[in-house]
């Protein structure tokens, strides 16, 4: 669903005289990528909000980097609280936190050389780049 689904589905509410409906079904959020190609690596900056580097896997198969994260929001707690029994949620689109995202690396990537830092919300992954052999001439001899 996106924003102008939820403006007509508001707007078309305030008309029929009931109250607007909150079951919205949100898609996951990806988080925003920015790759950099540079000459001895590539650069890999993921924005991630509210996450810290405990809650993000980083894994490598086949040449297939994968980040991702589950995170659950922490008001799970409060809803047995006495404070729920007084009040009841609307919209809550904040509970669970999900997503991965998968690059296929090139080539020329030195999967041993894969580094990751995580300061104010930005994951920074440094991908190496290594020598790609020239194409090899073949001779082909007379028989």
């Amino acid at each position: 669903m996106n924003e102008l689904s939820l403006f007509n589905t508001l707007f078309n509410s305030a008309f029929d005289g009931t109250m607007p409906e909150f079951n919205i079904h949100a898609s996951p959020a990806m988080p925003k990528v920015d790759v950099m190609e540079m000459k001895d690596s590539y650069l890999l900056e993921m924005e991630l909000p509210g996450l810290t580097e405990k809650d993000v896997n980083i894994e490598l198969d086949r040449n297939v980097l994968t980040i991702a994260s589950v995170k659950a929001d922490k008001t799970e707690k409060a809803e047995n609280s006495e404070k729920s029994e007084k009040s009841k949620w609307l919209l809550r689109e904040r509970r669970k936190m999900e997503f991965a995202r998968r690059f296929t690396l090139p080539e020329d990537a030195d999967v041993q050389a894969i580094s990751a830092v995580f300061k104010n919300g930005i994951l920074s992954v440094n991908i190496a780049r290594k020598a790609i052999p020239a194409p090899k001439k073949i001779e082909i001899a007379v028989a």
